[in-house]
């Protein structure tokens, strides 16, 4: 178990838990989360100025802040929850079983980029030493708290290893994401896909060119505000058409674009000049991330053209390496994107509820090694990309 011992601090080393990034310069705190767009200060705070991340909505801000001799050489992105909606990390069963046993399993405390299951960095610092000092300090103030437990959720490979060396738990899982592998245009990519696939691919591609749809690719200040506004109608049709409502706001929205546009990539699908589908994008280092879509008319093939077949294009003609589809969706192999691992890492302050999740977890990351090797076996190229072009776990 994750404990306090090894978090030495002193007059020159401070732990501060804060309730708003306002406290914290923007240079210094994007100075620590580097280009990753979802841990950037301005995403952050345009989620909790916006209110769809906040108390209101279960999700308070808790964050964490390392600073040597007051510069700050450290942050975590933490939230008390009050439930487990917007992770993508399902915990139901260890909350159902906390119920049973006559504990309460929430508030329950978390790091993550609120609705957003992209891997990343959670420990915002320059050097191991200042990370491994956020992971018992988080730790530390859920001892603090007297919280049930204590979940990172999409740590990057750096963060993930440091965070078990430490002691949590670690749980894996299964996204899908699509490697550039170098692709001079999208009939480059097809040849690569066996004859079933790559037919299958260009009858879905015909069918939307039947029904009379272009697509239009806008980034940056193409973007105008009616453009924002008629994407997010479809993103509250698709919200409509599964009986629930949106986490994200219009203001959200509009702020992402006003402060952040050059990260944003708008799909537009047309018909006639006029609009009837769009795919919000984030756009990272090396990486497009899918992220919202909605329509609002139904066109067979035009759910997949737009959010995977149009973005999948994006990348090979803007020489952008991956394409991550965002969660779930065993589809999706079909078009090319192949199962990736994804962690979590997990503290439990109960010692007899720890090592039951741990005897789970064991059994279940036999389970999820077993589901991508069967995933892979189903790989629609003709050969299995290259290991020089598969994205590391």
């Amino acid at each position: 178990m994750p404990s306090e011992a090894g978090v030495i601090l002193s007059k020159a080393i401070e732990l501060e838990v804060v309730d708003s990034l306002s406290v914290a310069a923007q240079s210094e705190w994007d100075a620590l989360a580097g280009t990753h767009p979802f841990v950037r200060y301005q995403f952050l705070h345009t989620m909790h100025e916006t209110g769809c991340a906040s108390k209101r909505t279960g999700w308070n801000p808790k964050f964490l802040l390392l600073r040597r001799e007051g510069r700050l050489a450290g942050a975590m992105p933490l939230y008390l929850k009050t439930h487990s909606r917007g992770e993508y990390v399902f915990d139901h069963n260890w909350a159902q079983a906390f119920e049973q046993h006559g504990l309460p399993y929430y508030p329950k405390l978390l790091s993550a980029v609120p609705f957003t299951p992209v891997t990343g960095p959670r420990l915002l610092a320059d050097n191991a030493e200042d990370k491994r000092v956020l992971a018992l300090g988080a730790a530390q103030f859920a001892r603090q708290l007297n919280v049930s437990s204590l979940h990172i959720l999409f740590p990057d490979e750096e963060d993930r290893r440091i965070l078990e060396d430490i002691g949590y738990m670690l749980r894996s899982g299964i996204q899908f994401h699509w490697t550039n592998d170098h692709y001079k245009d999208f009939d480059a990519f097809l040849a690569t896909m066996n004859q079933e696939k790559r037919k299958k691919l260009r009858q879905d591609k015909k069918k939307v060119v039947l029904a009379g749809i272009s697509y239009r690719w806008l980034r940056g200040g193409q973007i105008e505000d009616e453009d924002v506004r008629f994407f997010y109608r479809c993103y509250q049709l698709t919200y409509e058409a599964h009986w629930s409502s949106p986490y994200l706001t219009l203001e959200f929205f509009q702020r992402l674009h006003a402060e952040m546009s050059d990260s944003l990539l708008l799909i537009l699908a047309e018909r006639d000049g006029v609009p009837l589908a769009a795919a919000l994008n984030v756009i990272g280092d090396d990486a497009l991330y899918g992220r919202y879509w909605g329509t609002t008319d139904f066109v067979p093939g035009l759910h997949f053209e737009t959010c995977y077949t149009q973005a999948i294009e994006w990348c090979i003609a803007n020489e952008v390496r991956y394409f991550e589809g965002g969660a779930q969706g065993e589809h999706k192999i079909s078009r090319g994107l192949m199962p990736t691992p994804t962690y979590s890492a997990h503290w439990v302050a109960d010692e007899r509820f720890a090592a039951a999740i741990d005897e789970f977890l064991e059994h279940e990351t036999a389970v999820i090694q077993n589901y991508r090797a069967e995933l892979e076996e189903h790989a629609p190229f003709k050969r299995s990309p290259s290991a020089a072009s598969k994205k590391e776990p």
